[in-house]
């Protein structure tokens, strides 16, 4: 099967779906339907099947909510105000046992508790002079992609390529980085969806010796500016549920925990469990 991921409409008489086919993590996601959800969700896992997926996953509407259970779906996460205000429910189908087992939930729960009892008055950093604060653009995509090199083994999307790096910057996505002594040593994106006006921040990696700054609080929070000045309000991430640090970062930020992906994408070494985090930026 092809590694590359991509985007399929299919429109038939009674329904319509926006299919990502995403190999490289063997496993499809429904962004978006309408019409006859039996209908759409049969073909969601034909297609399921004949890509030999290991995961379907389907962003569904509230009053959708009891045909996925029939169906064997599973809720797994919430992004509130995803669909121009309402919320969105994330439910999955598993189609390998090794794919819906967690041998780490104990401790991703344990996390979680964790990061709550976390102060969340914390003052804002400041990091040393020599820090240049940036939006980036294409000229940045090969330190760009150099930087998601170092930072991450595996990544699940071609963030290594500077080609990808550039053709999302062209689709809308916003990347806001630090340059340390000419080199991009932390970044962080907003990838737009302007139909449904929401965003997902991703993409989000510092070098190790320069974590100490609080660099990505300020990359967040320059990315929430520019989401607001879009009209944007709906923003969610979704992080690593084995990085203390990255969910300690959203959490002090204002970020609400609504759920978890069971093994959900390739990443850094390995396959993980992946936490969803969202905020309201009309509250802030």
């Amino acid at each position: 099967m092809n590694q590359s991921a991509s985007t399929i409409l299919i429109e038939e008489g009674n329904f319509f779906l926006e299919v990502y086919l995403d190999p490289f993590n063997k496993r499809i996601r429904i962004d978006d339907y309408r019409g006859n959800i039996h209908l759409a969700l049969e073909k969601a896992e034909e297609l399921a099947r004949t890509h030999n997926a290991e995961k379907l996953i389907m962003k569904a509407r509230l009053e959708d909510y009891l045909h996925l259970y029939e169906k064997g779906l599973q809720p797994e996460a919430i992004v509130d105000r995803y669909f121009l205000g309402s919320d969105a429910h994330f439910f999955s189908k598993f189609y390998s046992a090794e794919r819906k087992k967690s041998d780490h939930w104990l401790t991703e729960d344990g996390m979680i508790h964790s990061i709550y009892q976390l102060d969340t008055s914390l003052d804002k950093p400041f990091p040393p002079k020599e820090y240049e604060l940036k939006k980036a653009d294409e000229e940045c995509a090969g330190e760009l992609a150099g930087l998601y090199r170092q930072v991450f083994k595996i990544y699940p999307t071609p963030l290594h390529d500077p080609e990808y790096v550039k053709k999302t910057m062209k689709e809308g996505t916003v990347y806001y980085v630090f340059f340390y002594q000419g080199k991009v040593v932390s970044a962080a994106s907003a990838e737009v969806n302007s139909f449904y006006k929401n965003a997902e921040l991703t993409d989000c990696a510092t070098l190790k010796e320069h974590r100490k700054y609080g660099l990505m609080k300020i990359l967040l929070r320059e990315l929430e500016g520019e989401l607001k000045r879009q009209g944007i309000f709906c923003a969610y991430s979704i992080a690593r549920s084995l990085s203390f640090g990255m969910n300690a970062v959203l959490y002090q930020l204002g970020y609400k925990y609504r759920g978890r992906f069971i093994n959900n994408c390739y990443i850094y070494d390995k396959l993980e469990d992946m936490n969803m985090w969202i905020k309201n930026l009309a509250n802030c």
